[in-house]
């Protein structure tokens, strides 16, 4: 049995995580901004007020968690505000970067003692977040937001390996949730996906970007 604890859980991939890490034995932590009768019901330990975007945000997490040793952390918080060429909100940009970007580095940094030998960290980044993926264009702040986020996977990649902490960056796929107006997969298939590449990690794949089905993305 394992520690996990999953970010942005309240709905949607995280939730789904929750439930299926929960089902095959794993003690979950579910951590969000506003918690649900659907994740209380789960019956696992939430952690709500958490707010990834600042530093008083995860102030709570950190507290709530000073002795608790955890073995995987899914960083799914996150946010899309689409936009165009000629549509770009600025102040809207910054936002995604402060969650989707800056986000996981608080949040590792904010977990770093929780995490021993052996601990794994994911951030769900996207393939839209790949140069050399973009055949559309479009989705100014949130392309370059997971851009910026798979940067700070491989970085920490490099800077947590003395620790024997493992980082993957992920892609879950085009999942039906509200963030994509209900197209793509189920939940239930890309959870299966993300927790199937967590288990695979190992300090020799650290810092690879996958596809939840399995593959590698192209950076």
């Amino acid at each position: 049995m394992a520690t996990v604890l999953v970010t942005g859980c309240n709905r949607g991939i995280g939730l789904e995580l929750c439930r299926q890490y929960l089902a095959r034995g794993d003690d979950v932590i579910g951590v969000c901004r506003n918690s649900n009768a659907e994740l209380i019901d789960l019956g696992i330990r939430v952690i709500d007020g958490v707010d990834v975007s600042t530093d008083d945000g995860v102030a709570r997490m950190t507290t709530a968690l000073a002795d608790v040793a955890i073995d995987v952390v899914i960083n799914n918080a996150g946010i899309l505000r689409s936009d165009t060429l000629d549509t770009i909100d600025f102040d809207a940009m910054l936002e995604q970067y402060r969650i989707n970007t800056i986000g996981p580095l608080r949040v590792i940094l904010a977990l770093r003692n929780n995490l021993g030998k052996g601990a794994k960290f994911g951030i769900v980044s996207s393939r839209v977040g790949s140069i050399e993926d973009n055949s559309s264009g479009n989705n100014y702040g949130y392309r370059c937001s997971k851009a910026a986020a798979n940067m700070v996977g491989m970085n920490l990649r490099h800077d947590l390996a003395a620790e024997g902490v493992a980082v993957a960056l992920l892609h879950p796929g085009l999942v039906a949730t509200d963030m994509t107006g209900g197209r793509g997969v189920s939940t239930e298939k890309s959870a299966q996906g993300l927790i199937a590449r967590m288990d695979e990690l190992t300090m020799e794949t650290s810092g690879s970007f996958w596809h939840a089905e399995g593959y590698p993305l192209p950076w």
